[in-house]
């Protein structure tokens, strides 16, 4: 017996969170983030399709959406808090972004790619989040000092350490999720700051999300 494909827009929006229910999202605010902000609108119009499937979609510039229920996980563990000031590293579509701000932060965004950071401002303009978001093309990895510190940062990829330039940014009690490559895998990484120079590292489980590579771009 075929598969019965939801015909609606609510019905589709209803099997996308039952699914991510399934994989064992169970954070309501984020659920309802996810309901809020339709992943289908930042995903290019070709894998428009696949937009409502747990599944990563082909980017520009060889970048990918990384699957929902990641981004769910990494979204978790970062705990986010209404008004929290919020560093995001690598941009992408946009979509991440955009649900960090309805999970109530003010967002600067970085993106080392020109293109996907201007193709992402227009989707960002128009999703009804806009005003929480400042996204900029420049290197995530070093962040501008004149954005001061942050309460929370999310690193949207895997690197081999966690930058000191952004552990450098973290507020007193902030928290920066990632991941790291940690013996040939990447494991999510949670660390928070405890004291002007302390900070407490927990690794957690297996993710599959795309290297971030340090410097910004002029490739279109």
């Amino acid at each position: 017996m075929s598969k019965e494909v939801p015909s609606s827009e609510g019905e589709r929006t209803v099997a996308f969170l039952l699914s991510l229910r399934a994989r064992g999202v169970r954070d309501l605010p984020l659920l309802r983030a996810m309901e809020r902000v339709p992943r289908d609108r930042f995903a290019p119009a070709r894998f428009a399709d696949l937009a409502r499937e747990d599944v990563s979609v082909p980017l520009p510039c060889g970048q990918t959406m990384t699957a929902p229920h990641t981004v769910a996980n990494l979204l978790g563990a970062l705990d986010m808090q209404m008004g929290a000031r919020v560093l995001e590293v690598g941009t992408g579509s946009g979509y991440v972004s955009t649900l960090l701000a309805a999970l109530g932060g003010e967002v600067v965004s970085l993106e080392r790619y020109r293109s996907l950071a201007l193709a992402a401002h227009e989707r960002v303009s128009g999703s009804g989040f806009g005003k929480l978001i400042d996204l900029r093309h420049a290197d995530g990895f070093q962040p501008d000092r004149t954005l001061g510190r942050f309460d929370r940062i999310l690193v949207n990829g895997v690197t081999q350490t966690v930058p000191e330039a952004l552990l450098m940014r973290l507020s007193n009690g902030g928290r920066l999720v990632g991941a790291l490559r940690i013996e040939g895998i990447a494991r999510r990484v949670v660390v928070t700051r405890v004291g002007d120079d302390e900070f407490d590292h927990a690794t957690g489980p297996v993710l599959r999300l795309p290297p971030l590579v340090p410097g910004i771009s002029r490739a279109l």
